[in-house]
């Protein structure tokens, strides 16, 4: 029971740090459960399960707060969730791959946090991406995500950004949104090919809701734009170090 309950406190502050940039931190979860010997049978669909609440609670943050916006959200989505569903029945050596992903989101988040010209979260100030365009990415890292058990958020978050397809913001909802349907369908392909859920999951799913609820609140309302800015770049960080190394 101390192992449990320690692993729920790191879940909390990693559910309350991730979710202030909309994320749901699987790559935080997974990267806990690896350096504390946790089953890798265990890992994959816990994340999942774990990003399935956060997300949920930070969409819905982030949408009361008026920053969703289903024009850009839904060309992501109509790709990503079949994509993630396919890559969530794959049982894969994904070494190589996670190393090169992991070096493009360090590289990622070290432009995000050197540059300054960040659009607002006014979508009358950002590009408008192409149908084609979004679709193609929403598939790409649907597939990624269900591949991993990472919702896709922090794969889609720097392309928003670097691109100046949202402010972040706006980034923040569009992407939390998309992790909660990667993440059902991540875990449905997970099931459907003989997965089983983890035990234990009732006292971490009680963390994370108070975590994600906390960090959502924040990104939403309080933090300004540069905080937000290295919040995401930090998050990227360490996603890109997670899957690299572990």
């Amino acid at each position: 029971m101390h192992d449990i309950a320690l692993t729920g406190i790191y879940f909390f502050f990693i559910a309350l740090l991730y979710s202030t940039v909309g994320h749901a931190g699987a790559s935080g979860y997974l990267a806990t459960m690896a350096l504390l010997s946790i089953s890798p049978a265990v890992m994959k669909p816990t994340a999942l399960m774990l990003n399935i609440i956060v997300a949920l609670v930070t969409s819905i943050r982030f949408h009361h707060a008026g920053y969703f916006s289903w024009r850009l959200f839904w060309p992501f989505a109509l790709a990503s969730v079949p994509m993630a569903y396919l890559g969530g029945g794959i049982q894969v050596d994904t070494t190589i791959y996670k190393m090169l992903v992991g070096f493009a989101l360090v590289f990622a988040a070290v432009h995000l946090i050197l540059r300054s010209n960040v659009v607002p979260d006014d979508p009358g100030q950002a590009a408008n991406p192409g149908i084609t365009a979004s679709i193609i990415v929403g598939g790409g890292i649907g597939f990624l995500s269900g591949l991993t058990g990472v919702g896709g958020g922090i794969f889609l978050s720097p392309v928003l950004i670097i691109l100046h397809w949202a402010g972040l913001r706006r980034t923040a909802a569009v992407s939390a949104a998309f992790i909660l349907l990667n993440s059902v369908s991540g875990l449905a392909g997970y099931l459907q090919k003989g997965g089983a859920m983890p035990d234990h999951l009732a006292f971490w799913s009680v963390a994370v809701v108070f975590g994600g609820f906390i960090g959502s609140t924040l990104g939403a309302t309080r933090l300004n734009s540069p905080v937000l800015r290295v919040l995401l770049g930090v998050m990227l960080v360490m996603a890109g170090v997670k899957l690299a190394v572990i």
